[in-house]
């Protein structure tokens, strides 16, 4: 059992790997197709999480520019050896497999060396790598080999199971050819390979199942960095597949020494909701669990919910924006500017389904959430929306005379319209628990589409939220809320999010 704030990190954060330096703990997640790349949070307690950077600030760290959705940054590993911070990733339909160091875990990055085949032809294929060090300083990097072609058929992946090769850190070129360890107990996608040397053996976690309901962690020992490696005699040690746990898909893990010397293990996991907990309306969450060891094995608790206090945030637009605000396959300072207390975006021609909006936005943090944004379109066309990607996003929309409700749904489209004449408005997208009507709850909640027009209130819709959940529109992401522009410019002067987790 743990006291430990579950999820660890609200919202949108998936694939956790976390480090112990000193007195201070350093955790990296997945970005996919948002910039700035690859967050970094701090903790001195465990429970108290500071978002201190992010690895890709600058051009051309991330190839994600032009990556399909759900490519770019996939599972981070971050480790501390000889006085340096070393992340590996793979950029996914992007760079390929990725060496970034630093100096300190807030930044600045180095610009990330691509970890080339033995051949120099190319990137080592295969993603999630993992890095670690032998005694006499040799550096292991272990990873999933998922075939990315561009034509995965999850019935019949083409996976080589969990490879390793020894790496020189100073030409970023293989060793070796790729050598297979140890592919868990046979379930599909093996996968978020971790190792470990403890008390003089070498340890391997891995995930296998999917990422969806299925996912668990599984453990191997041996007696050395390339094995050979036996399977813990109870694997999986993770799992909530067929279990009424409120935290589902726990997998992904990373172990680490928390506070007190007590082992825990960092991993990820969602939130489902609705009468049959099927929709996950913010994705894969950061989530820890206590880590227990017998006769040389360890044994991980299931992961237990204890959510944080609500929160609320106001912004006024009176100094740079903050770490937490993320744009689409390009930087916030590439589509939005801080101008007389405003923040102001500059249409270029994109709209929200399109791969490189002028959208900015902040992870939506809570199940049930409201956000109130002043925004002023005397000068153009745009407003506010919650997105999963181009095909899924819900909104409101200002401009040319009317007030824009609008879902977007794998391609299909509604919109509700109210006549709006003025400059400013109040624009508001609030999710709540669906009301109760007696029957079988089918959703995970509810958008209400608002905006308050000359003092009064409007609310134009509602919609379902289980149209933007993880399961729905298979993302690896979340929701993320933001303002956008598709004509003119337009600015904001405030922004108001409040959520809670009841």
């Amino acid at each position: 059992m743990t006291t430990l704030p579950n999820p660890l990190l609200n919202g949108f954060h998936p694939d956790p790997s976390v480090v112990k330096v000193g007195e201070e703990w350093f955790l990296a997640t997945s970005s996919f197709e948002y910039l700035p790349g690859i967050p970094i949070h701090r903790s001195r307690d465990f429970e108290t999480w500071e978002l201190i950077g992010h690895v890709a600030t600058r051009p051309g760290q991330l190839g994600v520019e032009n990556v399909p959705t759900g490519g770019g940054a996939w599972a981070p590993t971050i480790r501390h050896h000889d006085g340096v911070f070393h992340l590996v990733i793979t950029d996914a339909m992007g760079r390929g497999m990725l060496h970034f160091t630093a100096a300190d875990a807030a930044g600045p990055w180095s610009d990330g060396d691509v970890i080339l085949t033995h051949d120099g032809a190319g990137s080592v294929f295969g993603i999630d790598p993992d890095i670690v060090w032998d005694d006499a300083g040799t550096a292991y990097v272990t990873f999933s080999g998922l075939v990315l072609d561009g034509a995965l058929n999850p019935n019949e992946p083409t996976h080589l199971g969990i490879q390793q090769v020894k790496v020189d850190l100073d030409t970023h070129r293989a060793l070796e050819e790729p050598r297979s360890l140890w592919s868990g107990t046979g379930l599909m996608f093996p996968e978020a390979p971790h190792l470990y040397q403890i008390d003089g053996r070498w340890y391997l976690v891995i995930a296998e199942g999917g990422t969806e309901r299925g996912h668990t962690i599984s453990i191997a020992r041996g007696d050395a960095p390339e094995g050979p490696f036996e399977g813990a005699p109870g694997n999986p040690l993770v799992s909530a597949r067929s279990t009424p746990r409120p935290v589902q898909n726990t997998g992904h893990g990373d172990l680490v020494l928390g506070p007190d010397g007590q082992w825990l293990c960092v991993l990820l996991g969602v939130r489902p909701r609705s009468g049959t907990r099927a929709f996950s309306a913010l994705g894969r969450e950061t989530f820890v669990t206590p880590v227990s060891w017998s006769d040389g094995w360890p044994a991980i608790a299931p992961v237990e919910l204890n959510p944080r206090p609500g929160t609320r945030i106001d912004i006024a637009f009176d100094a740079p924006l903050d770490d937490e605000w993320v744009a689409v396959r390009r930087l916030p300072s590439d589509v939005a500017s801080i101008e007389d207390g405003r923040l102001v975006l500059a249409a270029d021609g994109s709209t929200l389904a399109d791969p490189r909006p002028v959208f900015v936005g902040r992870r939506q943090e809570h199940l049930s959430n409201e956000v109130t944004v002043r925004v002023d379109v005397s000068a153009g066309t745009g407003g506010l929306a919650v997105r999963y990607d181009e095909r899924f996003h819900v909104g409101l929309e200002v401009g040319g005379g009317r007030i824009v409700a609008r879902a977007a749904i794998g391609g299909l489209l509604q919109e509700w319209v109210h006549p709006f004449s003025g400059d400013e408005v109040d624009l508001h997208i609030v999710s709540r628990r669906p009301a109760g009507g007696g029957g079988l709850v089918s959703t995970s909640d509810v958008f209400h589409l608002a905006a308050t027009v000359a003092g009064e209130r409007i609310e134009l819709a509602q919609v379902d939220g289980r149209f933007l959940s993880s399961e729905v529109t298979e993302s690896f992401t979340g929701r993320v809320i933001g303002l956008y522009a598709i004509e003119g410019h337009i600015s904001a002067s405030s922004w108001v999010a409040e959520g809670n987790d009841e």
